[in-house]
């Protein structure tokens, strides 16, 4: 089965892309969209696709839709929920203008929904509605060598951060039943959008749920889990901010105004200085040479031809 899924590990600010083999070849997720350059010369390749699945319509695993698209007319599959939002162009769609992430417009020709197979002619894709981290988030499982396809819905080494404000106070329960979902498929090997193959996925099952179940609890984790990793996506799309870009970025983005609102009950500028030194404190960022940088390993993006939110 490894030759023919492949997983493609990308640096940030793109997710990874698992490109699996077939007469119809299916690529899962196109990352960020300034990096579409080496998307295609990885693509070239190996052999463009007959169909773009996408996880879930972040701007890191949807970014690179736009130009596969437009310039080889591929087709796009999505969850329904998801798919229809982003073909109506709903100011909502992709979370965009929310998480201060922009995107550019592309259109989902098939809508999927949990268990849909698709078959690429040498191996058949199960796919299973993994909500939680976006309420149209899907996974794949390929049930005879039982490889599970994550998306961000399970990492070998993290959790995926939950948005409140736009998926609902809801979604930790979702996300806790996902795991439920895929613990029963008893996946032996798993890729994600995030991290290396594992070949122990009930480990990283059980650890997400000790850290969900921890949350429940405790909900103002959720949101300085959220907080941080937006932000520091933000930090490497900026490639590093001054205290006055930070402080002008932070108020001007929707994400922040909600959880320092309604999470943290907090006035937003003056969250600012507790965000800064929770980054800090928790190893997210680094202050070096009069800018704010993450911590992650990641390459400066290139800014995109377009910024018109899908």
């Amino acid at each position: 089965m490894s030759a023919l899924i492949l997983l493609l590990e990308r640096t940030f600010p793109s997710a990874n892309m698992v490109y699996i083999r077939g007469q119809k070849s299916v690529l899962f997720d196109t990352g960020f969209g300034s990096d579409f350059p080496t998307t295609e010369k990885l693509l070239l390749e190996i052999g463009m696709p007959a169909l773009i699945i996408n996880s879930h319509y972040h701007c890191d695993h949807a970014g690179g839709n736009h130009r596969l698209q437009t310039k080889y007319d591929l087709a796009i599959a999505a969850h329904r929920w998801e798919g229809q939002v982003v073909n109506n162009r709903d100011p909502e769609a992709c979370a965009a203008v929310w998480l201060n992430q922009p995107m550019e417009p592309y259109t989902v020709t098939q809508f999927l929904s949990d268990g849909d197979v698709i078959d690429t002619g040498a191996v058949a894709l199960h796919v299973i509605h993994t909500p939680g981290h976006t309420a149209g988030h899907i996974s794949l499982f390929e049930p005879e060598s039982r490889f599970l396809i994550a998306g961000d819905a399970l990492h070998s080494d993290d959790v995926a951060w939950l948005g409140i404000y736009r998926e609902g106070i809801g979604s930790i329960y979702r996300m806790l039943e996902t795991l439920d979902k895929l613990a029963e498929l008893a996946p032996l090997k798993m890729c994600s959008g995030h991290s290396p193959i594992t070949d122990d996925p009930m480990k990283a099952i059980d650890s997400a749920r000790r850290r969900y179940e921890k949350w429940v609890s405790a909900p103002q984790k959720i949101g300085w889990h959220a907080c941080k990793r937006i932000f520091s996506y933000a930090l490497m799309l900026a490639d590093g901010m001054t205290a006055a870009e930070m402080r002008g970025y932070l108020l001007g983005s929707p994400w922040f105004l909600d959880y320092s609102r309604y999470t943290f009950h907090s006035d937003p500028e003056k969250f600012i200085q507790p965000l800064l030194e929770e980054m800090i404190r928790s190893g997210a960022a680094v202050w070096r040479d009069g800018k704010l940088y993450p911590n992650a390993p990641y390459h400066p993006p290139t800014r995109q031809d377009s910024e018109n939110p899908a």
